[in-house]
């Protein structure tokens, strides 16, 4: 099989996998502690956890703290519902579900339109009684890069605090300047699922969402210094790759664009995470492309909206057509893909489309 769906989720690296096995919990290892425990074995599994909340904390700006959750979608949550602000909260209409509808959630929120290549309008003006806009690093369906600063400041001028989701940005570009709050995951880093942060600047104050030990200060559960190993160490490595895997996704974007010559891509060419290729041919079955090629994985949109059968939002919101959204697929790369897997794909997604008619 060739896994072209990275924005879905990413292989776990050798060197996560490899940090987190000591914690797993074997009973002939002794590596098995409560890290909230006082007693040796739980100061050795906090031990992990700090040094993993550290090696975190490198993709994130400075001054601010990183609090462990179970997702991003968690982390979303925490910092949406948490923020307590009262007033109305702006978001992107490309944002995720975890953004968008938990602003909805909450009220009826202002959206900050996009342009046809994906990207947010910063010339929108944010209503005055805006107290928080959440607008991502870059987008997870598209690939687009948004003005995540642009927009910070105008979050300023009326008093808002920014919440980025940077869950798709993380490790692979340098951390959003200007965001009070950024949301990542770990498995979209070659780390573990079930585990996911929230860095929160200093000074920001956030009610917690989950009740009990509060464990993380504002987060109750007991860690698992496994996933936060792992996590720590796919954060540490992706920082010590970032220009070597951004170089590699390049070489495989400027390959797929020959291709796939013939088909549209949409979202910009310029502003984007070179990994994500979102592309459409007008009267394809995507349906049936996905059953004539089943040992390619690939999607036709975000995997957390795959059931819903509606367009996507953020293709509708560029301006697609539900037709024209509905012929889209997305392809994804990632560290471990290779060239020949890349040309073998398109060799069978190119020759199956066109059997389509």
């Amino acid at each position: 099989m060739i896994y072209l769906d990275n924005q879905a989720t990413t292989p776990l690296a050798p060197e996560a996998r490899d940090a987190m096995l000591p914690y797993l919990g074997g009973p002939d290892t002794n590596m098995f502690g409560n890290p909230h425990s006082p007693h040796r074995m739980g100061r050795q599994a906090a031990a992990a956890v700090d040094i993993a909340r550290e090696q975190v904390a490198a993709l994130f700006p400075d001054g601010g703290r990183v609090i462990f959750t179970g997702s991003a979608c968690e982390a979303i949550n925490l910092a949406i519902r948490g923020a307590e602000t009262g007033g109305k909260i702006a978001v992107s209409a490309i944002e995720h579900a975890a953004v968008i509808d938990t602003a909805r959630a909450l009220g009826t929120p202002h959206i900050i339109p996009v342009d046809s290549e994906g990207i947010a309008d910063t010339r929108s003006n944010l209503p005055s009684d805006t107290a928080l806009v959440g607008v991502m690093q870059v987008n997870n369906e598209i690939g687009t890069l948004q003005p995540v600063e642009a927009i910070a400041v105008q979050a300023r001028e009326v008093g808002a605090l920014v919440l980025c989701d940077a869950v798709q940005g993380a490790g692979k570009f340098a951390p959003p300047q200007g965001a009070d709050m950024i949301a990542i995951s770990a498995h979209k880093i070659y780390g573990p699922k079930g585990i996911g942060a929230l860095w929160v600047r200093d000074g920001v104050e956030l009610t917690p969402q989950i009740t009990g030990g509060l464990q993380e200060g504002l987060r109750s559960g007991t860690l698992n210094p496994a996933l936060c190993a792992g996590f720590g160490a796919a954060a540490k490595l992706a920082r010590e790759r970032m220009a070597e895997d951004a170089a590699h996704a390049r070489a495989l974007w400027d390959r797929a664009l020959d291709l796939f010559e013939g088909w549209t891509v949409n979202g910009s060419l310029s502003q984007r995470n070179h990994a994500n290729l979102n592309i459409r041919r007008e009267g394809l079955d995507v349906a049936r492309l996905m059953s004539d090629c089943r040992d390619v994985m690939f999607s036709a949109g975000s995997a957390c909206a795959s059931g819903s059968g509606k367009p996507s939002h953020v293709l509708t919101a560029i301006g697609l057509t539900s037709e024209q959204a509905k012929t889209s697929v997305r392809l994804g790369w990632g560290r471990y893909t290779t060239m020949e897997e890349l040309e073998t794909a398109a060799e069978r997604l190119n020759l199956a489309a066109l059997q389509q008619g």
